[in-house]
């Protein structure tokens, strides 16, 4: 017996060996061609660190070197003559495509490529006009990314680059960076798959889901077992290269042995959690009249995601009790919010051309866009203190203590000027009265059942007794 273990240990070292050879034939180049040999006699000197990285990454051991990916036509925007070489300085998705284009074709369909369009909406607005432009180049659009501008000298404009934005767009018209998440030049699938890449953007007061999936299970359980993660694996699908914990890329992008590798990260999400009231992800794009992935089909394929770990029952009560908590933020507050504000707004009580010139369209915007989205991604991503006291606790908070009594006062006030101020008041408080005299209301408005407030009561007689110094 003691010798066939031996025998078999020795057999596995030596395919390991192996293994470990095969990976390191892979990482070194054979034919690196004559531009990109040129390329690096010459950066080696300048940017060894640059060049190093590339000697980390699967490009180099495939022969793909620095002019197979920034190698570019003289006619394009930003190509320019760099020692006897017409090059580009971007890397476009639209390049990459050229090796990968399933993975750009992907991309290219994702909600990520569109992040750049954010002109015109409320967040853009705060950071362009309320902050100020700089404070866009260097917060808003880092993200969102940027319309790179090539100047005529064929620099590329300071107030759009650098950025690795996610949906940037680039001069040759593609959409997105694939190093936003592949940092350049290593390119390293080990860095995509570790939730400190996506917390790049996705942290923060109004979208924490880095913060979120750090307080989970599921973040304990990869900070405590991250050696057991093998980041490096070609294949990386969960429940065969590793089991201990699942990261964002797990869930959203990579491969079960059901389901495969996308890079559209949308792709198996069913609630669309970012505007002011919830809505499931397709609903948008049906109104459209467009045919997309139903929100049902999207949701099953994440449910074969969950499968790796949980049973059938765990994640169908899951999604019973994440959909809850987005129902109860949509009745209770996020719908009879909308309803009031747009009343406002359209009542001629607020100023219908300047946003955020007025206290009550902040209140407004910290509701939905910060507190009623912390709760939701709280409740997507298994996060129990930011669904509630991140969460709930600060959106009805807000709406109780802020929206409500704000909304009064601008309806008291037009009451006194009269005229037609005074009968858009009425309206506006007619909108109110019927968001609060929903049964959820009545203990705001104090129109509970007696046996209701004396159940209370007792229960909290009670709690005080059982902890009473």
């Amino acid at each position: 017996m003691r010798n066939k273990l031996f025998v078999a240990a020795v057999t596995v070292t030596a395919l390991l060996a192996v293994a470990g050879m095969a990976w390191a034939d892979r990482t070194v180049p054979t034919s690196l061609s004559d531009q990109s040999a040129a390329c690096v006699t010459c950066h080696e000197a300048e940017m060894a660190g640059l060049v190093k990285e590339w000697r980390h990454s699967r490009h180099y051991g495939a022969d793909v070197g620095c002019y197979e990916c920034h190698a570019a036509d003289p006619k394009d925007a930003d190509a320019f003559e760099h020692n006897g070489y017409s090059i580009a300085v971007i890397v476009s998705p639209k390049d990459c495509a050229k090796c990968h284009p399933g993975e750009s074709q992907q991309f290219q369909a994702s909600h990520h490529a569109d992040a750049g369009a954010i002109l015109g909406s409320l967040d853009n607005m705060l950071g362009e006009v309320v902050e100020g432009p700089m404070a866009a180049v260097n917060g808003c659009k880092q993200c969102h990314g940027s319309v790179v501008k090539v100047n005529p000298d064929k620099t590329l404009d300071p107030t759009t680059w650098p950025n690795s934005g996610m949906g940037r767009i680039n001069p040759d018209g593609s959409k997105g960076s694939c190093a936003a998440c592949h940092s350049r030049h290593s390119f390293d699938a080990a860095l995509a798959r570790q939730p400190e890449n996506c917390g790049k953007c996705h942290l923060g007061p109004d979208h924490p889901q880095k913060e979120i999936y750090e307080e989970s299970k599921h973040g304990i359980a990869y900070y405590a077992n991250i050696d057991r993660m093998n980041l490096q694996s070609p294949s990386w699908v969960v429940g065969i290269d590793y089991s201990a914990a699942p990261t964002c890329a797990t869930c959203h992008m990579s491969a079960t042995k059901e389901l495969p590798l996308t890079h559209d990260v949308g792709d198996r999400i069913s609630w669309t959690l970012r505007p002011p009231v919830s809505q499931k992800v397709d609903a948008a794009a049906i109104k459209a009249g467009k045919k997309v992935k139903s929100w049902e089909a999207r949701r099953g394929d994440m449910k074969k995601v969950c499968a790796n770990c949980h049973t059938t029952n765990y994640v169908e009560n899951f999604y019973k009790q994440y959909d809850g908590l987005v129902d109860l933020y949509n009745v209770k507050f996020a719908e009879p919010a909308r309803n009031i504000y747009t009343k406002l707004r359209s009542s001629g009580l607020l100023t219908a051309d300047v946003d955020f010139d007025e206290e009550i369209e902040w209140t407004y915007y910290y509701l939905w866009h910060h507190e009623g989205r912390r709760a939701r991604m709280g409740a997507a991503m298994f996060a129990p203190d930011y669904t509630q006291w991140h969460g709930m606790f600060e959106v009805a908070e807000r709406f109780y203590m802020e929206f409500i009594p704000q909304v009064r006062e601008l309806v008291e006030k037009a009451k006194t000027a009269g005229g037609a101020k005074a009968a858009a008041a009425e309206e506006v408080e007619k909108v109110v009265n019927e968001a609060l005299a929903m049964e959820s209301h009545a203990w705001f408005t104090g129109k509970e059942p007696a046996e209701i407030k004396a159940a209370r009561k007792k229960a909290a007689e009670d709690f005080r007794k059982r902890y009473a110094p």
